[in-house]
């Protein structure tokens, strides 16, 4: 369909001309924008990169697939393409493989410099809009690279078979787009595509629910199926897919090992006892009756004939496990799934999110929240370059004040205050601030509310907040008795962000083996189930701590998006396990 150009001497050259009266040259017009004779200059160094990326995916030389740009001549133009301009495929999807070239992502080209202008290109997605104006039909294709899609113009006097499109094409169709990127004398948008073909993919059924309005995101949580292609869960993904990959390079930089801890677990790191049994005794058909009992008068299920010959969960947390390799490797972190079987039915609770868990050797707790907080703010410093224009979105239409609240957090370091001084100013907020606690104001030895947490993090501190050592009765077995206060407190820390609370739960872990051991007593577990774990305080035990950061709240924070169940992928909660 079109020929590109692969040759080194191409490229040496670095320059071709579309010249006036070619069937697809520069003389088109649609009375927005005129364009002269073009000549195409080499793509500048972002450009450049990223078209080296896709020449090594295509097995082309460096030089090969900078070249790999479409020029179109007259002798290179198929009989479909005369005089009178392109062609409309329609139900032909293999048409969209044939022209030899690549698709490009809608983001690329979008923030392309005006090098780009009059390059051919291929783009793929699906139809959010159509607007067919007679003599022009205005179609915006969005490819789930950015927010906006891109527009694009199809002649209706060039193009073949064009009164059949705008009959079939519809939102939520896919199409393959081929054509020219011109410069849009429009708002908002630098650049559109000149089309030369349209190929219908795939058609859409009347029924498809998500037509040109907006959709409450309760509704969109009943058809998870479809509901990434919206603008908001579209973000959201984007969003998170960015976080995720600053987090593994966060810790790739600090030589930390990524550390797969299992999902199948018998050990409950929390001891909170809310977890998600895993049972092969109960296959399709056995009925409760037909059970294995350790004995009549008890009822009890006999596990011991169950698949691992024991009790066995779904995974509330990594961190026993992360200990084991950091008690070897040093630094290590765990990103992965895990699960709690609360009945929480709130914006801030999923009954299967994903944690991510260093573990560090040789460190306390100050090293903690350092390391916590750096994490914290290398992430948003890779949103703001890399997901700009997706921020701006949730800036505009999810949180104002967005990208200012996430700008103060890379600009202010963290605050920082002790359990029993937060306690004493919630309480001075009551007495002298008139402020008034759903929970009342909390006393020293309960924990914190989210109300409580929030005001910390919004009114007091109005930036993210450590609040450290907590009494040991309200934690963890495995946090760490003060020395200083005779283990009336423990080595614990938690980040309490705005708009969220709790964002980051961490400790110093107790290294101790004999303090270990009467703190579990302490708490009703049984030593034998953790034989390994106090192992690892009998053989070259050494001072060491982590923390566990719920990645879903972390998106909610950067998004501003409300409710957890909008910033993953398919939500978990009680009643819900669709799709």
């Amino acid at each position: 369909m079109f020929g590109f150009v692969s040759s080194t001497a191409g490229v040496a050259a670095a320059v071709w001309t579309l010249r006036r009266g070619h069937s697809h040259g520069a003389c088109w017009s649609h009375g927005r924008a005129q364009l002269g004779a073009m000549t195409l200059v080499p793509w500048a160094r972002r450009q450049r990169a990223r078209l080296e990326v896709d020449a090594a995916e295509a097995g082309l030389s460096a030089t090969q697939g900078a070249a790999r740009r479409w020029v179109m001549s007259d002798a290179q133009a198929p009989a479909a393409h005369s005089a009178v301009g392109g062609s409309v495929k329609v139900g032909a999807p293999d048409a969209a493989q044939d022209n030899g070239s690549k698709r490009m992502r809608v983001r690329r080209i979008l923030e392309a410099d005006e090098a780009i202008l009059g390059t051919h290109v291929k783009v793929n997605g699906w139809v959010r809009t159509v607007r067919d104006q007679k003599q022009f039909a205005f179609i915006n294709v969005n490819d789930g690279s950015n927010v906006t899609g891109i527009q694009i113009v199809v002649p209706s006097e060039k193009l073949q078979g064009y009164a059949e499109l705008m009959k079939q094409l519809s939102t939520g169709c896919s199409v393959a787009v081929l054509g020219t990127v011109v410069e849009s004398p429009g708002k908002g948008q630098k650049y559109e595509i000149r089309a030369d073909d349209v190929i219908l993919l795939g058609g859409a059924d009347a029924s498809f629910p998500l037509q040109k309005k907006r959709h409450g995101l309760e509704f969109l949580r009943t058809i998870a199926h479809l509901r990434p292609r919206t603008n908001s869960i579209g973000a959201a993904m984007r969003v998170r897919s960015a976080m995720a990959q600053a987090i593994h390079a966060f810790f790739a930089q600090r030589d930390f090992v990524y550390l797969h801890t299992p999902i199948l677990t018998s050990s409950d790191c929390e001891g909170a006892g809310e977890m998600f049994r895993v049972t092969s005794l109960l296959p399709e058909g056995v009925k409760g009756s037909e059970l294995p009992l350790k004995d009549d008068k008890s009822g009890e299920v006999e596990f011991k004939k169950d698949f691992f010959g024991k009790s066995s969960f779904l995974t509330v947390s990594g961190q026993l496990g992360g200990e084991v390799y950091a008690s070897a490797l040093t630094d290590i972190y765990t990103f992965g799934p895990t699960f709690r079987a609360e009945n929480s039915n709130t914006t801030r609770h999923l009954a299967e999110f994903w944690m991510i868990e260093p573990e560090m050797a040789f460190v306390d707790l100050s090293d903690v929240m350092e390391n916590a907080e750096a994490m914290i703010k290398y992430v948003l410093q890779h949103l703001r370059s890399e997901c700009g224009s997706d921020l701006e979105f949730f800036d505009q239409y999810v949180q104002k004040g967005l990208l200012e609240k996430l700008d103060l957090c890379l600009r202010e370091p963290f605050g920082r205050i002790s359990y029993t001084d937060a306690i004493e100013e919630l309480n001075k907020a009551v007495k002298e601030k008139n402020i008034k606690f759903e929970f009342g104001a909390p006393v020293w030895g309960s924990d914190l509310q989210t109300e409580h947490e929030r005001y910390l993090a919004e009114k007091l501190f109005q930036k993210p907040v450590f609040v450290y050592d907590y009494p040991s009765e309200i934690k963890a077995f495995y946090m760490k008795f003060n020395d200083h206060d005779d283990g009336r407190t423990v080595s614990a820390t938690d980040l309490l962000v705005p708009g969220i609370g709790e964002l980051i739960g961490g400790s110093a872990r107790e290294h101790r083996l004999e303090v270990l051991k009467a703190k579990m007593k302490d708490f009703g577990l049984d030593e034998a189930a953790y034989w390994w774990y106090l192992d690892l305080r009998r053989y070259g035990t050494v001072k060491h701590g982590g923390y566990g950061l719920g990645f879903e709240r972390f998106v909610q924070f950067c998004t501003g998006m409300e409710n957890i169940r909008d910033v993953i992928p398919f939500p978990r909660y009680p009643g819900q396990c669709e799709f």
